[in-house]
């Protein structure tokens, strides 16, 4: 794809669950892209989108994308272990621009050798991290770049939500290390990587995780620690074995020059942000009726702009990896007892673990 001038992304969704639908809702109402197709294993999942966004629908991806050439931009949103397979697949057969959902991929490996065969067939990886796009996310980090904040001493991260066994039986992937990883993985993710957004890259990390509130192999509580490399320290707290509901999700920094926090259903309310605290409720969104606000559209936004405008994605792939490779320490450091350096840290034997009964779930057959 070298012109990336005047290019219309012409989109295709392949996963019709929860966040499909958000990501259908935000290719319409972006200019400059279209929804072409959705596609899901389950033909009543797909035809119900078809249905209510008008585009047109398939149980099988390859049909999909040999009978509508002139897709260039493929959102993955199917089961977290199953990205980079289907990815890989897309990107050798089709050579289509990639939209991933969180967390990308399971191995820091995985995103070597798909960024690297991108590179090579001339397309593009859009990661989705939807959350910094959020008005206190950003708000904060102007806060930290222009120094309003100062330096940086403390990123502490508690995640307590209620994931009970009714959830995890909705689906056999679920709860599983090859298809989901745990709370960390699911719901700690965006947490961890706004954590990463704001304190920088770490140097080391310890953790210790268990399970507590159901009956799965992933942990649902973890608690860690991280030495950033600009010296500050970071504290994590995730669990989805608080009863009976949701309770917490914030992440506040500590400053030389005040305090930032921020909370709500998706990091989406500046709670506290002492250098200016007039700041916090302009700053603020209401996200009761749509827990994943208002990134999706503007991360399609910014991928009309890449391709139109040849803006950069705020996402880099560098961002990306550093974000999973940190996930990613976190299970290395439960693992082996001990803290981990990340930049030299091994691969967790159990985050993106191989289930060949799990993946054939969800495989789709080749043409």
């Amino acid at each position: 794809m070298d012109n990336l001038n005047q290019k219309i992304a012409k989109v295709a969704i392949i996963g019709c669950g929860r966040v499909s639908g958000h990501h259908c809702r935000s290719v319409i109402e972006t200019e400059g892209a279209e929804l072409i197709a959705v596609c899901d294993l389950d033909e009543n999942k797909a035809n119900a989108y078809r249905d209510q966004y008008g585009a047109k629908s398939y149980t099988n991806y390859h049909k999909m994308l040999a009978e509508n050439p002139e897709i260039n931009t493929v959102a993955i949103i199917t089961p977290s272990g199953m990205h980079f397979e289907h990815g890989l697949e897309i990107l050798e057969k089709y050579k289509k621009n990639l939209i991933i959902e969180k967390p990308t991929f399971m191995k820091p490996s995985q995103l070597d050798q798909v960024f690297d065969l991108a590179k090579k067939n001339g397309v593009h990886i859009f990661p989705v991290f939807q959350n910094r796009h959020n008005l206190a996310v950003q708000r904060v980090k102007q806060g930290l770049i222009s120094g309003e904040l100062g330096k940086i001493r403390i990123v502490s991260v508690r995640v307590r939500w209620c994931r009970p066994q009714h959830y995890y039986d909705l689906a056999p992937w679920r709860g599983t290390y090859s298809m989901d990883g745990g709370c960390l993985t699911n719901q700690g993710i965006h947490h961890i990587d706004l954590m990463r957004f704001f304190g920088g890259d770490a140097v080391e990390v310890c953790a210790k995780m268990n399970t507590q509130g159901a009956k799965i192999e992933v942990e649902d509580t973890a608690v860690g620690s991280v030495l950033f490399k600009n010296g500050a320290l970071g504290s994590v707290e995730v669990t989805t074995a608080a009863r009976p509901i949701d309770f917490e999700a914030s992440l506040s920094i500590v400053c030389e020059n005040g305090l930032a926090q921020i909370g709500g259903i998706a990091v989406n309310e500046l709670q506290i942000y002492t250098p200016d605290p007039t700041v916090c409720s302009v700053n603020s969104e209401d996200f009761s009726g749509n827990v994943y606000g208002r990134g999706h559209f503007k991360l399609y936004q910014e991928i009309v702009n890449f391709y139109q405008k040849n803006e950069p994605f705020s996402v880099s792939n560098d961002d990306a990896k550093s974000t999973i490779r940190l996930l990613n320490a976190f299970y290395l450091a439960d693992e082996k007892n001990s803290w981990i350096n990340v930049d030299k840290a091994t691969e967790s034997y159990r985050l993106g673990s191989a289930n060949e009964n799990l993946a054939n779930l969800y495989r789709t057959p080749k043409n």
